[in-house]
């Protein structure tokens, strides 16, 4: 088993019983009311924590801002991913509403943009065609690994050295018809964004602000924490292997929960098994797993930092 994983979920979507397989189908779809309510959460926290620390005007809350800004910002990302597979809306205006409130305002990201790479991951799961397999083979993706070398890593995206290389990360190599979009986003939108953003900086005099609280935290804490949420998601390395060898199930804490929101995608092999499932409904599907019996206790890592020394262990 590549890197011993432990296999915390007993069997793929197959090993269910008819009535779990029944009350798992009616868990898909799109949730737009979740999706919206963490939107709006997201950004009203982001808002008021810069409005606090303008307001305020002292070291340490700005250092705060910096810090509670970038777990926002990583919710706006992981938003997008969720929209990738149309579970936030889908309707027509669905793509653009959410490039203009989650995407856009990360700069380098576009609903259709990481769909193409999105999706190519779920279709040729660590295969040759898979962009985040090729993307994470090699070192910095292989564990174990000792803590002073992830310690490092993480330093270098705190010191924005690996910003660029991981935001080409969420770029596809090129466009792939199988995955386009069935509401096309017009391209005009975006640079038309940007202007607007200019000109309403601009004319409101919040450059140093934006510069400071949002810029600054989007090029160096953000990497950090999706660089801990890629480590959370799969352990890379070894072609062709099954969800369940490299995928961890990790269960979190309220404190977890609250102080670093990743919209349940620690509980990663319920959203591979079931990708027509939004991250507001992957708990449910927990308990159905454990309900049929088909939980490992013993194999679920509980907290970031169970996981932690598992991968910086020393090897067997």
């Amino acid at each position: 088993m590549p890197n011993d994983l432990p296999v915390a979920i007993l069997g793929d979507k197959n090993s269910l019983s008819p009535n779990a397989r029944e009350a798992i189908q009616k868990l898909n779809g799109a949730a737009p009311w979740a999706f919206t309510l963490e939107l709006i959460w997201a950004w009203a926290v982001v808002i008021g924590f810069i409005t606090l620390a303008l307001h305020l005007n002292t070291w340490w809350m700005s250092l705060l801002t910096v810090l509670v800004v970038a777990t926002r910002q990583n919710v706006l990302g992981l938003l997008v991913h969720d929209q990738a597979h149309l579970l936030g809306y889908r309707g027509r205006f669905g793509d653009l509403g959410v490039n203009l409130l989650a995407a856009y305002p990360l700069l380098v990201l576009t609903v259709e943009g990481y769909a193409q790479v999105h999706l190519a991951h779920h279709r040729d799961y660590f295969g040759p065609s898979d962009p985040d397999f090729k993307r994470k083979s090699g070192p910095d993706w292989t564990f174990p690994m000792p803590p002073g070398r992830l310690a490092r890593l993480f330093l270098r995206d705190l010191l924005g050295i690996n910003t660029i290389a991981l935001m080409r990360g969420k770029k596809p190599a090129e466009a792939n018809p199988v995955f386009a979009r069935r509401n096309a986003v017009p391209k005009w939108l975006r640079p038309l964004f940007f202007l607007v953003l200019i000109g309403l900086l601009s004319w409101a005099g919040l450059w140093t602000a934006f510069l400071l609280y949002w810029l600054l935290p989007l090029l160096t804490v953000t990497q950090v924490i999706i660089r801990w949420g890629a480590i959370c998601e799969h352990e890379y390395g070894a072609p062709k292997a099954t969800v369940a060898e490299t995928t961890p199930l990790i269960v979190l804490s309220w404190w977890e929960r609250l102080l670093l929101p990743n919209l349940n995608f620690a509980m990663h092999p319920y959203h591979h098994y079931f990708p027509g499932v939004p991250f507001s409904r992957l708990p449910a599907l927990h308990r159905i797993y454990e309900h049929d019996g088909l939980i490992e206790e013993k194999h679920v890592f509980h907290g970031y930092g169970s996981y932690l020394r598992f991968i910086t262990r020393k090897p067997a």
